[in-house]
């Protein structure tokens, strides 16, 4: 079978660090943190009372106000970047197919607001059922897909990946494959998650896998620093267009980076704890490897999945040393974490864009709010600490990990016809 090569032509974002791939950039590579105080309701008696809120986000310069009241913010922040994306790519113009322009969308979550209000609505009431005509439709956590796919008329392959933090990566990996297998010319795929309300910070809280560093917001997502104490929880939304290379250059798209291969691969070790030897990680590099078909030593830049938790962060370490031995002193490492907090089934988006301009801009972003050197993790390693730092990168890998085991690694390499 002949595999067709895959490109991206499009990126959007909505994030904690700025509401256009501009803006998320230029805050990525000068180190500033999205996180601080939590605005949307009173965390006053919460354990974490902060979080990387998006911000400053108009609904108006997307929709109607009457469509907006239909939709979950996961899908407000999804349909948003895919309209930047879309137009970014230029991939919509007279005579294109949308039978062969398809969705594949991650959300580890979906819409949880719409359920918590819902819900509550109906605690505080009498027991009469009084709920919302849109509260199924607003909360599943395949609507998104849907609605871009309604948004643009695209008629290819629509679904949704749910694998928790691993979600949007698994949804890149998906549509890369579609494309790669003549399923599809172009697709658009990322994710969105709009989690932080009384349901979402209450519940990790109660999992201990977020920072209570209250005092400190800014600085309390810092991976891989010894008083490291859980994630800061993220929001938002990034959308790629992937596009079959021989349409793509027909149509004389821009062309940002080149997909190459992804991997996949599951701990089956515990529901939220990674393997302490990061044998899942070292499975998902190594398979993401041998797809893309390089080797160890091409591999300049790896966007970790890096959340700040002490487990985490030092597992995945340790499995970079495990599959790239020496080479893996020669790569710069970076959580974009530090900066965004953990936008859940979003993140693998969100950092794949990451990785995507690293590429384009030969800068790698930061990893902020390193203070203390943590013993049990090798000081060789080029963790990028603090600022960004310039290098030629040609490729890329961005891994992503969730609850339950699941892991997923994408491989991005600079475009050479």
């Amino acid at each position: 079978m002949h595999l067709k090569r895959v490109v991206v032509t499009g990126l959007g974002a909505v994030t904690p660090l700025g509401n256009s791939v501009n803006d998320y950039w230029n805050n990525l590579i000068n180190g500033v943190s999205g996180s601080a105080p939590i605005t949307r309701f009173d965390a006053s008696k919460f354990k974490t009372r902060f979080a990387c809120e998006v911000k400053g986000f108009n609904l108006d310069d997307y929709f109607e106000k009457k469509e907006s009241r239909k939709l979950d913010a996961f899908s407000h922040y999804g349909i948003a970047a895919s309209v930047q994306a879309v137009a970014d790519s230029g991939i919509i113009a007279e005579g294109i197919d949308k039978n062969e322009i398809g969705v594949i969308w991650g959300s580890g979550i979906g819409g949880l607001d719409t359920f918590q209000n819902e819900t509550f609505a109906f605690a505080k009431g009498d027991g009469t059922p009084r709920f919302n005509p849109f509260f199924i439709p607003k909360m599943i956590a395949d609507i998104c897909s849907g609605h871009i796919s309604m948004r643009f008329g695209f008629r290819g392959p629509n679904f949704t990946t749910v694998s928790a933090c691993a979600s949007s990566t698994n949804a890149l990996i998906d549509a890369f494959n579609y494309i790669r297998w003549g399923k599809a010319i172009a697709i658009v795929t990322g994710g969105s998650e709009a989690a932080i309300n009384e349901s979402g910070m209450g519940g990790f809280n109660a999992c201990q896998a977020m920072s209570t560093r209250n005092e400190l917001p800014a600085e309390a997502s810092r991976p891989y620093d010894k008083n490291r104490d859980g994630f800061v929880l993220g929001e938002g939304s990034g959308a790629l267009i992937l596009e079959e290379l021989e349409h793509a250059l027909a149509r004389g798209a821009k062309i940002y980076a080149e997909i190459i291969g992804g991997g996949m691969s599951a701990d089956a070790y515990h529901i939220t704890a990674p393997h302490p030897e990061g044998l899942g990680a070292k499975l998902v590099m190594n398979r993401a490897l041998k797809d893309a078909g390089i080797s160890i030593n091409e591999v300049d830049y790896i966007n970790t999945h890096g959340t700040s938790t002490p487990l985490g962060d030092t597992a995945e370490l340790k499995a970079i040393v495990s599959v790239f031995g020496e080479n893996a002193y020669k790569l710069n490492i970076s959580s974009t974490k530090s900066m965004t907090g953990h936008l859940l089934g979003a993140a693998g988006a969100i950092e794949a864009i990451a990785s995507i301009l690293a590429i384009k801009n030969n800068v790698i972003p930061p990893t902020i709010n390193h203070l203390t050197p943590d013993p049990d993790i090798d000081q060789n390693l080029n963790l990028t600490l603090n600022k960004k730092q310039e290098r030629i990168v040609n490729i890329a890998i961005s891994n992503t990990f969730g609850f339950g085991g699941h892991n997923a690694a994408v491989v991005i390499k600079k475009f050479n016809h």
